[in-house]
């Protein structure tokens, strides 16, 4: 039986080499987070049950289960309730995916990926995936850091994927293409820069500017996005699946096709605020408090309430003087109905997220409201 490698080595050429001796002897590779502590770490391998370790020591032999034929890669996904689990994508997942997003962004073999993004997360990783199926050129950085990706852009990489707060401190007229994925996009972004819309369970983004790769396929059924298509996950690691018996993945975010034929994704499920028999969601209301000039970072979020069912709260990291919720409830009301407006305000220092700088709304804290 083919084994689960994890491997834990830094963002570089021993990575991509790791990768590929695994894969040569037909086993999967499970990317390990270099920043988990101890404890979670520990539960990772616990959860995923990898039987093989590459580190910077060598090779070792592990306690755990190996995989079907035909798996690549084991990556690990909390979704929105903090447990791991194994995303299973098998080498024709992962081809599909390289050759479908490589065709749609017009990638020959003259470009160069630069991966800068973190590997244990779907959307670093498929950058390198990519470069090596489709025999593209790739550099890969252990993380970001705006100057040294400009210089790498200025040393010939062309194409680049990047999450929105990255995009925001660098020129991105340096690359011909820039994949957008994590949190919400900017409002005005350069033609160069391509939006996405994916799961780990899809291996990736599937959905470039609001229009299905090739091969994809969309359907929204009773508001909620369903995809199909063949970079689609095997299963889950521990042998279950998210696709109903047509091959369909139930994605829980909620969704609209708009009237020029484009897919808007408005959330999920679950973020969506019932406040006074209303619907809110969070992300139209932070993009207009992020337009406050006393608003750094924001995230909004429902709270129970016993009078409105949910009350919108938002949770502020301030910039050079903290905002008043009344200045805030103000600005909203001026692009948004008054229902929007945010009943309760928190100031932190600084927002959960995630690796690719989605906020962890379950997370956020319970502070005094000021």
């Amino acid at each position: 039986m083919p084994h689960l490698v994890a491997v834990d080595l830094p963002a570089g050429p021993a990575f991509v080499t790791a990768l590929q001796r695994e894969w040569h002897d037909g086993n999967a590779v499970l990317p390990v987070d270099r920043r988990l502590p101890g404890p979670a770490r520990a539960a990772l391998f616990a959860s995923l049950r990898p039987d093989r370790l590459v580190d910077a020591e060598g090779r070792h032999v592990l306690d755990g289960e190996g995989v079907d034929d035909g798996d690549a890669l084991v990556m690990a996904t909390s979704g929105s309730t903090g447990t791991a689990k194994g995303v299973v994508l098998t080498h024709d997942a992962v081809r599909a995916s390289a050759l479908a997003t490589s065709a749609h962004l017009g990638i020959t073999a003259a470009d160069t990926w630069l991966a800068c993004l973190p590997l244990a997360h779907v959307g670093g990783l498929s950058v390198i995936t990519r470069a090596l199926v489709t025999g593209t050129g790739l550099v890969v950085h252990d993380g970001f850091e705006a100057a040294e990706v400009q210089q790498a852009a200025r040393d010939g990489a062309t194409a680049v994927s990047l999450v929105a707060t990255a995009l925001g401190r660098i020129d991105p007229s340096l690359f011909r293409t820039i994949v957008l994925g994590g949190s919400r996009p900017p409002d005005h972004r350069p033609p160069n820069v391509h939006t996405t819309y994916g799961l780990t369970e899809t291996g990736s983004g599937v959905v470039y500017d609001g229009r299905p790769l090739d091969g994809v396929e969309v359907r929204i059924d009773d508001g909620e996005v369903l995809l199909r298509g063949p970079m689609l996950l095997r299963c889950y690691r521990d042998g279950s699946t998210p696709l109903d018996h047509d091959g369909w993945l139930h994605t829980g975010d909620l969704g609209r096709w708009l009237p020029d034929g484009r897919l808007h994704v408005d959330g999920r499920r679950g973020d969506l605020i019932i406040t006074g028999g209303e619907n809110v969601w969070p992300d139209a209301v932070e993009a207009v408090l992020a337009t406050h000039a006393t608003v750094r970072e924001v995230a909004v979020a429902g709270v129970s309430d016993p009078e409105w069912g949910q009350r919108v709260v938002a949770w502020v990291v301030p910039g050079d003087a903290p905002p008043t919720l009344a200045s805030l409830r103000a600005h909203v009301a001026e692009r948004l109905p008054a229902f929007c407006a945010p009943k309760e305000l928190h100031l932190v220092e600084v927002l959960p997220r995630t690796a690719l700088g989605k906020v962890q709304r379950h997370l956020l804290p319970d502070t005094d409201p000021q």
